[in-house]
């Protein structure tokens, strides 16, 4: 009988043979594989937003100086002949040379105005040194920080120098004068831009920057030596925003070509369209285009500024395919600066591109500062070529027989490519380089549903993309768009906006200065809208309301409230989880929306999701409920009736079974400890007091003698908080003994003059010292602290201390905190001990004072507190009651900060004066501001003053619901994309899971005769006390009080090792593999009733806690008792809970909640559960020797179906057979095995094995069971009742006999036998000798 030696390693199972995976696999739910548990519950790092024009400017005012001198040519250029003459269109020899001049300067004042209608243009015609400096100081003056353009055309004067200078004329036009451009940039300050078309032109951008760096260097010398000369002159204006665009290079000439225009540079930058086709027709390529001439291009019909005409359209085009280019090859900020800053900069820089294209075909390059890189052979420039051509075809037909204009397709193939581009896409590739074009179309009804769909699709892919989207300039149009009341472009818009704001958030102003707010307010009214698209317009609402009180007035008056509330009941998860976070954020800090919302009773409304199916909903309802509460304007008796009974409806939260609801929990009940802080305060040192007098011990102590000293005098165990630190211990297992800092804390019994020693409150002041910051991590009341005055004030006897009061909300909520900091969540009891702690940190500062003058003031008379109703009950040894309006409210006026408290006059309320709260400790201060007379209040403390709440407590919660929407919503999940690695691990998993059950059940078939060939041995960490093996791999779980250890049994090797975090009191006493089939995690319950749930163990990964949460509320640690017992049903995702308690608890893991409890109707604790899916069955076996079986379909009172009383002693295993007709078989401390029939009042058939049981397994496939007993040795039996194996000695040299057993299991499918014992060791036996 062979077992196949290959089986588990071979890396990857070979397809080739005759395997196919079970469908079952496929079919069976994941437990705890949801994005809450895989995730860090935080939002996104935020992405450095660079779209925004820190500055947008406008070019207000424009210099035209035009040197032409017509008539005369300048000495140093021989011109060809024919040569070019046209300036702005205009043959200055067809007229006299004045009205030449003033017609050209007109013309070219029209061709600048058609891009800057606004601006303010003045004229300088063939002017002097003078005139020009008059010229530009006046402009600069008018145009104060805005942007100032000089535009010079020097085709009548000499080419610049070289030593920086342009030419001008003197007065009578006898000479010409050179102007330094040194003066110039004086003359016209910065920022400007500036526009030379002559020949060498480059020259004039390299002296200018040479300039500019000169006043630099000089601006430095003034700044650093302000005795310099130079300090003592004004200073230069900085030249750094100026902005450059020449003709061509220092070493070029015009192009004479009598075919085009003298001044062809500015007919590219002022009448791009005109030059362009003119450029077009005069290419060869022109000639495929019949009956095109140049007298028909003048004749376009149209309007540059009409897109439906022919010339409208080519302009459209044209830039569109400009700013592609640009957006394409620039880099980004530049694209920023100089296509989206200022209107006519990107005007004139998209027609610079042009400029570009054309010029070079005549051996001329403009330059441009800053220099942008080439663009003129880009590959958008054929498209620009195609739409001429296409337009031009139409021309002769159009004008002649007047037909109608066809448009271009220019647009509709653009949009295929960027869909081609979404649809063919690879995550790591170049963006889409139609996206600027994009944007065009969304201007054109005609293709803007389009174009929105597929804007859509690209904001989709993710943070990415939507920043791109963005840097193009998306946002004034996707805002515009909102004025629009097209219903089917609703979803789009809404949409497109969710992407944003889940992107960048800070866009909530300018949507509600646009009133765009209320375009989301009507698409959440609107009942027809499906529910996903009103989900994303309740997040944006969420955005707009978001600590953004504008946002929260205008969504106030536009019925917000009562839109959302009309929603909570929706089926659609998400949007109620949103509107819950809506909710909740328009009344955080923002009284007048909690008071519509009362009006509304919106919070008994949003009661009702606190019971929610999803976690998620459930978190954001309690979110919402406490900001509700943790609003901190003035209250009423009516308001704060309100907070309690929100408090006490949040309060029934604390045993959920989701870690994210009890932290958002948590902060919620921060909120109200923040608002009643001085009840609080009063509330605390009645327990630290009581906790003091009432010295319990741990129920360890008084079973395990010998176990443990004494709680107060051993070292505190660090309580390891991250969960990650757990696994210190693999390398050291000491690591959990001591813990420095927690020593500090130590109570100091024979400390020094201790002003006030509760619990393991410090007073050393070495220990105070240590406190210091809340970020140490120390804390006034320690975790063992709270613990025991969590266990005290369950069973003592508070209500002689605390009188009336005793079961007031506050002393609730505080049990409720102290509950919370002993979770076995780290992140949720970390929250709550910061809360707890200051409080305890506030009460005793106070309380400090008053002790050195009375130290038993406390003790003889408590403080009258405030009932729930608001009166006050005066005590036997009391101070006499106060007539006070304000007895639960914060409206406490506040004695002078610098009082000396040593010396203060004993408590005498002035009538109607100072409510009574407390009068044990002065109100100083109220606990969260933190106000200038800090270090003198705080001088006694060594620590400093520390707030471990601050009111921004926060779980993080809503940020990490928002990364829903920033993520792609429409790609396929990578679990069920076929290609994936994901899924091809997976399926790898289910072929091994196969052919583990196929083997396996080859071998139980054939009958098993011997089980004790000695496979594993090792020596276990700790006395094992639970093993569990993992039901397809070769891994073995062994837990002993509160640590596990990871075997590997085949290779017998040590794969893990780490603490379960439960308190030093409890112990491990079950675990269950989830998803053992797949994604395998581990379940550990101590029995203290926690559940704890690990991931990553066993392989080279820090193991991490998913998920834990209370499953059996008050089950008291003992040893005698059956600790924590628990079944798992993968294929239902139930798990079923019990022992110490006279319940089966049975828990949704899907949902994270109680499903429901069955009372099991014994006074005994439950020692075993085994249930059946198919059947529905639930079989407990009982300390009282019982066997009960219930139907889990009926109601608590029927669902008791079946009791039997065979056994006289304790059961230690019922098991539940899972066949249809399987039977139940249960075993007895007294080794009496029965075989019940469910339907059957009596046993059909009894075995007896051995006497004193201590452990038993039965192995599901193969009809073994094996008993362990106290007398050392384990007995293998088969169905029958015959023993097949007696195992009593190691197998190894010397023969150790084996120690007493603690436990032991079978493998589900294996016929392997693990045995742990007290002497440490964990040996596992299987049926047949092993091919080693």
């Amino acid at each position: 009988m062979k077992m196949d030696p290959e089986l588990l390693n071979s890396p990857a199972v070979g397809l080739a043979e005759e395997e196919e995976a079970d469908m079952d696999d496929w079919k069976l739910p994941l437990a705890f594989m949801k994005k809450r548990h895989s995730e860090k519950i935080e939002g996104s790092k935020a992405l450095a937003q660079s779209w925004r024009m820190k500055d947008r400017m406008k070019t207000v005012s424009v210099a035209l100086v035009l040197c032409l001198n017509v008539g005369v040519d300048p000495p140093d250029v021989v011109k060809t002949s024919p040569c070019a003459r046209l300036e702005c269109w205009i043959d200055p020899l067809s007229m006299s040379p004045q009205k030449a001049l003033e017609t050209i300067g007109a013309n070219l004042q029209k061709q600048y105005e058609n891009w800057q209608p606004r601006a303010r243009y003045k004229q300088s015609l063939d002017p002097t040194v003078d005139e020009v400096k008059k010229l530009c100081t006046s402009l600069r003056r008018n145009a104060k920080e805005e942007r100032v353009l000089f535009h010079y055309n020097g085709h009548g004067v000499p080419r610049p120098t070289v030593n920086g200078e342009i030419w001008v004329f003197n007065k009578n036009y006898t000479q010409y004068i050179p102007l330094s451009i040194y003066d110039l940039q004086t003359w016209m300050g910065s920022p400007s831009i500036f526009v030379y078309d002559c020949s060498n032109a480059g020259i004039i951008v390299k002296s200018f920057k040479q300039f500019a760096l000169q006043r630099e260097q000089e601006l430095e010398v003034a700044a650093i030596n302000p005795s310099h000369p130079l300090a003592q002159m004004p200073l230069p204006p900085s030249m750094k925003n100026c902005i450059q665009l020449a003709a061509c290079e220092a070493s070029e000439l015009l192009p004479m070509n009598p075919d085009l225009p003298a001044d062809l540079f500015t007919s590219c930058l002022t009448t791009p369209i005109k030059i362009a086709l003119r450029w077009f027709c005069m290419q060869k390529s022109a000639k495929l285009v019949p009956g095109v001439t140049l007298d028909l291009i003048e004749k376009i019909p149209g309007r540059l500024n009409d897109r439906r005409t022919p010339l409208g359209e080519l302009n459209w085009i044209f830039t569109a395919i400009t700013d592609t280019i640009a957006w394409n090859v620039l880099p980004r900020d530049l694209f920023q600066k100089l296509f989206r800053q200022d209107l006519l900069v990107a005007s004139l820089f998209r027609n610079f591109l042009l400029a570009e294209r054309i010029m070079r075909s005549y051996n001329c390059t403009p330059v441009s500062s800053p220099r942008l890189p080439p663009t003129y052979m880009h590959a958008m420039w054929q498209a620009w070529d195609l739409a001429v051509d296409i337009c031009l075809s139409q021309l002769p037909t159009i004008i002649e027989e007047g037909t109608a204009f066809r448009h271009s397709p220019f647009f509709a193939e653009q949009l295929t490519a960027f869909e081609v581009w979404l649809t063919m896409g690879v995550e790591n590739r170049n963006p889409p380089e139609q996206l600027p074009i994009v944007l065009q179309v969304l201007l054109s009804q005609v293709h803007r549903l389009r174009a929105l769909a597929l804007l859509g699709r690209f904001l989709d892919l993710g943070p990415w993309a939507v920043s791109l989207a963005l840097s193009v300039g998306i946002f004034p149009y996707v805002l515009k768009l909102l004025q629009s009341s097209a219903r089917e472009l609703r979803p789009l818009l809404v949409f497109i906006w969710a992407k944003i704001l889940a992107v960048d958030s800070s866009c909530q102003a300018d949507l509600v200065k646009d009133n765009g707010h209320k375009y989301f307010l009507s698409v959440l009214a609107d009942s027809y809208m499906p529910p996903e698209h009103r989900t994303m317009a309740v997040f944006i609402l969420a955005v707009i309301v978001n600590s953004y009180t504008t946002g929260q007035e205008a969504c106030l008056q536009g019925n917000l409230i009562a839109n959302c509330l009309e929603q909570l009941s929706d089926p659609h998860p998400l949007l109620r989880q949103w509107v819950a976070i809506c909710l909740g954020r328009i009344w955080q800090n923002f009284d007048p929306a909690r008071w519509c919302g009362v009006r509304d009773s919106a919070h008994e409304k949003l009661y009702t999701l606190l019971s929610d199916p999803i976690p998620e909903v459930r978190c954001a309802a309690v979110f919402a409920l406490g900001t509700f509460v943790g609003n901190s304007a003035e209250r009423t008796d009516h308001s704060t009736t309100i907070d309690h009974n929100v408090a006490m409806m949040l309060a029934q939260l604390i045993n959920d079974g989701s870690p994210v609801v009890r932290k958002e929990l948590v902060v919620a009940l921060s909120h109200l400890v923040v608002q009643y802080e001085s009840n609080f305060c009063t509330v605390a040192l009645q327990f630290i007091e009581e906790e003091k007098n009432y010295s319990v011990l741990s129920p360890a102590n008084t079973s395990e003698t010998g176990n443990l000293t004494p709680v107060r005098d051993s070292p505190a165990i660090p309580r390891l908080r991250s969960v990650n630190s757990y696994t210190n211990i693999r390398a050291v297992t000491t690591a959990r003994n001591l813990n420095k800092s927690l020593q500090n804390l130590n109570l100091n019994e024979e400390g020094g003059p201790a002003a006030f020693s509760p619990g393991n409150l410090s007073t050393s002041s070495s220990a105070s010292s240590t406190l210091g910051s809340p970020d140490n991590d120390e804390y006034i009341l320690s975790f063992e602290t709270i613990d025991k005055m969590r266990r005290v004030s369950s069973y003592s006897s508070l209500n002689s201390l605390i009188g009336v009061s005793f079961n007031s909300v506050y002393t609730q909520i505080w049990r409720v905190l102290l509950h919370l900091a002993a979770d076995p969540f780290p992140e949720v009891s970390d929250l709550a001990m910061r809360v707890l702690n200051s409080i305890a940190y506030k009460a005793t500062m106070n309380a400090r004072p008053q002790r050195i003058l009375d130290s038993s003031s406390l003790t003889q008379s408590a403080p009258p507190s405030p009932t729930s109703k608001g009166t006050l009950i005066p005590q036997a040894g009391g101070s006499p009651p106060i007539p006070s309006s304000s007895s639960l409210t914060n409206e406490v006026p506040k004695p002078p900060v610098r009082e000396q408290p040593a010396t203060r006059p004993p408590y005498t309320p002035t009538q109607g004066g100072q409510a009574p709260h407390s009068h044990q400790f002065p109100r100083t201060r109220k606990m969260f501001d933190k106000g200038p007379e800090q270090a003198a209040e705080d001088g006694d403390d060594p620590g400093g003053h520390r707030n471990y709440i601050s009111p921004a407590l926060q779980t993080g919660l809503c940020d990490w619901s928002a990364k829903y929407f920033a993520q792609p919503v429409m790609k396929i999940p990578e679990e069920h994309d076929l290609e994936s690695q994901v899924r091809m691990e997976r399926q790898w998993r289910f072929l091994r899971n196969t052919r583990v059950r196929k083997q396996s059940r080859s071998i139980t078939q054939r009958g098993v005769s011997r089980l004790d060939d000695q496979i594993f041995i090792n020596r276990n960490p700790g006395v094992p006390s639970v093993v569990k093996f993992h039901p397809f791999n070769t891994c073995i779980a062994v837990a002993d009080k509160d640590s596990i250890c990871f075997w590997d049994w085949e290779k017998g090797e040590r794969l893990d090792y780490f603490y379960n975090g439960n308190p030093r009191y409890t112990r491990i006493t079950a675990m269950e593999y989830l998803n053992g089939h797949d994604c395998s995690l581990l379940l550990t319950a101590t029995d203290d009733g926690a559940l704890r749930i690990w991931k990553n163990f066993a392989d080279q990964k820090n193991p991490e806690m998913v998920t834990a949460w209370q499953g059996l509320s008050d089950m008291l640690p003992t040893t005698r008792g059956a600790g924590m017992v628990v079944d798992w049903e993968q294929e239902t995702g139930l798990l079923m809970t019990s022992g110490d308690v006279r319940v089966i608890r049975i828990w949704d893991t899907d949902r994270e909640t109680k499903v429901q409890d069955i009372p099991t109707g014994a006074d005994s604790c439950v020692t075993s559960l085994s249930t059946d899916s198919q059947r529905s069955l639930i079989v407990a076996g009982l300390g009282d020797g019982s066997v009960r079986v219930f139907d889990r379909r009926m109601g608590p009172s029927e669902c008791r179906v079946m009791t039997y009383r065979e056994h006289g002693a304790w059961v230690v295993k019922a098991h539940l057979q899972k066949e249809t007709d399987g039977h139940i078989i249960s075993v007895s401390v007294n080794g009496d095995v029965r075989f019940f029939e469910a339907r059957a009042p009596d046993s059909v058939n009894v075995l007896q094995t051995v006497k004193g049981l201590t452990a038993l397994d039965i192995h599901p496939q193969a009809n073994l069971f094996a008993c362990g007993s106290m007398n050392q040795f384990i007995a293998v039996y088969n169905a029958n009742g015959d023993v097949i194996s007696n195992i009593k000695y190691y197998d190894g040299f010397m023969g150790q006999r084996i120690g007493a057993i603690s436990c032991l299991a079978f493998h589900p499918y294996w016929p392997h036998l693990a045995v742990g014992s007290n002497d440490y060791y964990m040996s596992i036996y299987s049926a047949e000798k092993r091919l080693r």
